[in-house]
């Protein structure tokens, strides 16, 4: 993804590693990094965009359904989370998407499995309550992270652990 040299500065400047999310709080666009780290798992392309942030190509966000690989990716989202330090995470899923409530209980699950704070919750106007956000937002959601105060590449975060190659465009 192309973007002004100046926007793509812009979001690098906002971009912070998981060693500076300890007790923080983290607002999470729940689709947006879930289909980007199971594209990552599912061995999908996925780039590293000039901006700084990791992106999927797959275009499936009004037909996500999850798989097999919606677990393991929740687990190394919320294993991410949890070893990080933050204090609460709130996870925002669209609501438009078919079965979301659903999803957002199994991820509650997951998160008082681990002892992790906070919720997941769906919400008809996600990018609006991110751009809101006064903490920290894990998105690759250009026009949020350019709103945002602070922006965490949690696929990217992924990536890492699992060494996984990216393509840089």
């Amino acid at each position: 993804m192309a973007v002004p040299s100046d926007v793509a500065e812009s979001r690098k400047g906002k971009r912070i590693s998981a060693k500076e999310l300890r007790g923080r709080s983290i607002a999470i666009d729940g689709y947006n990094v879930l289909i980007t780290v199971e594209s990552l798992i599912l061995g999908a392309p996925v780039y590293l965009c000039d901006d700084g942030f990791l992106r999927d190509t797959r275009g499936i966000f009004r037909r996500y359904r999850s798989s097999g690989h919606t677990t393991v990716a929740l687990s190394e989202i919320l294993s991410i989370l949890n070893e990080s330090g933050v204090v609460r995470a709130e996870l925002l899923l669209d609501q438009q998407i078919s079965r979301s409530g659903e999803l957002a209980a199994r991820i509650r699950e997951m998160m008082a499995d681990l002892e992790i704070r906070g919720c997941a919750k769906t919400a008809k106007d996600v990018d609006r309550r991110l751009k809101l956000a006064t903490c920290p937002v894990a998105t690759g959601d250009g026009a949020i992270i350019d709103e945002a105060c602070e922006a965490f590449d949690l696929p990217a975060e992924v990536a890492k652990r699992r060494r996984i190659k990216v393509v840089v465009l």
